[in-house]
């Protein structure tokens, strides 16, 4: 049997991926320049940003409050956006396609 057959990660959540969906989608409805919105570019704006941020792991409720403090924390909120329009811009300039 596998180690990983043996734990569930499933419990084991990153708050940041939320975090980081939540103001791309925001950052793109506001984008007013020409921009391909296919699920490849998407993702990989998603992608970069998550690896250009500190992660918010958490698996019990203990580890939400504490993720939940760090979320209201304006620096990280400023990386985030940062962190978004920087990967908006990467993949716009270097699309996924053609």
């Amino acid at each position: 049997m596998a180690f990983i057959d043996d734990y569930d990660f499933e419990l084991l959540k990153n708050e940041a991926e939320n975090l980081v969906l939540n103001e791309l989608g925001r950052q793109l409805e506001a984008y007013t320049g020409e921009i391909c919105t296919c699920n490849d570019c998407v993702v990989d704006m998603a992608a970069i940003a998550l690896n250009s941020v500190k992660p918010l792991y958490h698996f019990s409720i203990l580890g939400t409050l504490y993720t939940s403090q760090a979320m209201t924390d304006e620096s990280y909120g400023e990386s985030i956006r940062n962190a978004v329009s920087a990967a908006i811009e990467k993949v716009r300039e270097n699309p996924s396609h053609d």
